[in-house]
C-alpha cells in the first residue's frame, strides 16, 4: 500500500506530489484544508516512504491510487496533483473516472514534455549517500551540478540515515531514471475523457503550460477551466501558497 498520512474530517481531498518530492511538500496547506476537508497525502510508488518496485508507469500509479482509495473506503474524492502527481491525477480521473469528483491539477499538462532534468539527475548521483556525513557535505558535493539552495534542499530532503552508517535514498532513484522517458511522456488514450469539473492552475512565471496546450487539456478534459498564479514558477504551493489556497478552495466549494 502507498503511505500516507491524512489530516480533517469532511469530504475527501487526496494530493499528489511531483517528481522527486514526497507527501510531505503539501503538509503545511494539508492542515489549512483539513479544516474543511479530509486531506490525504500520498507517497507515489519509488517516492517516500511507499513501496520500491522495478515497474514505473502513470497507468501503474493510478492503479495505485485507485487502490489506495478502495483501502481506505473512499468512494469518490477530490483529487489534486502537482507536476509528475499532477499526470498520475489526470491518468486517476481519465482510467477511473467514478472515483474523482473534481480534478485540481497544478502545473502540468497531458503533452509529453522534453528532457529536463539532467543537472538534477547528475547532483543526485555525484555522491555515495552512504559515504556522506551529513547533508551539509552532501550539498556541497551536489553543488556542480545544482548550485541553487532551494533546489538542493527539496532534493535532500530525500535522505535518510541508514541504520547501518550513513544514509540513503528514500526514493528508488535508479528505477526513476529508468523510467524517465515514461514520466515526461503523455497520459491518456485516444478516445479518453474525464467529463467532471476540473482545474489547471499554471505558474505565470512557468513554462510548462502553455497556451497551445489548452486545446489538448479541453479534448481530454472538456469542463476544465485554466487559471494563472501571477509571479509563480513550477513549485506554485511553494511560491504562492495563499493564492493557491484562495483557487482551489474556491473550485471545491463551487
Amino acid at each position: 500500500m502507498l503511505n500516507h498520512k491524512t489530516y480533517g474530517s469532511g469530504p475527501d481531498l487526496v494530493i499528489l506530489h511531483g517528481l522527486f518530492g514526497m507527501l510531505d511538500n503539501w503538509s503545511t496547506l494539508a492542515r489549512r484544508w483539513a479544516e474543511t476537508y479530509t486531506v490525504t497525502l500520498v507517497d507515489l510508488r519509488n517516492h517516500g516512504r511507499s513501496f520500491h518496485s522495478d515497474e514505473m508507469s502513470y497507468e501503474l500509479m493510478a492503479e495505485d491510487i485507485a487502490a489506495l482509495l478502495e483501502e481506505q473506503g473512499i468512494d469518490q474524492c477530490y483529487l489534486m496533483g502537482h507536476s509528475m502527481g499532477g499526470k498520475v491525477a489526470m491518468q486517476t480521473a481519465l482510467s477511473y473516472p467514478d472515483l474523482v469528483e473534481k480534478l485540481i491539477v497544478v502545473d502540468i499538462t497531458p503533452r509529453k514534455y522534453r528532457p529536463g532534468h539532467n543537472d538534477v539527475f547528475a547532483a543526485l548521483e555525484a555522491f555515495d549517500p552512504g559515504k556522506v556525513s551529513d547533508r551539509k557535505e552532501a550539498g556541497r558535493l551536489m553543488d556542480q551540478y545544482m548550485p541553487i539552495p532551494g533546489v538542493q534542499l527539496f532534493l535532500l530532503k530525500n535522505l535518510a540515515r541508514n541504520p547501518e552508517g550513513g544514509y540513503k535514498w528514500r526514493m528508488n532513484l535508479p528505477v526513476i531514471k529508468a523510467s524517465y522517458d515514461k514520466l515526461i511522456g503523455p497520459v491518456g488514450n485516444l478516445g479518453d475523457v474525464y467529463e467532471e469539473p476540473a482545474l489547471f492552475i499554471r505558474g505565470g512565471n512557468s513554462g510548462y503550460v502553455q497556451n497551445d496546450d489548452v486545446e489538448l487539456i479541453d479534448i481530454l478534459f472538456p469542463q476544465a477551466t485554466v487559471k494563472t498564479i501571477a509571479g509563480a514558477g513550477h513549485w506554485v504551493h511553494a511560491e504562492k501558497p495563499d493564492e493557491l489556497f484562495a483557487e482551489v478552495s474556491a473550485f471545491l466549494a463551487g
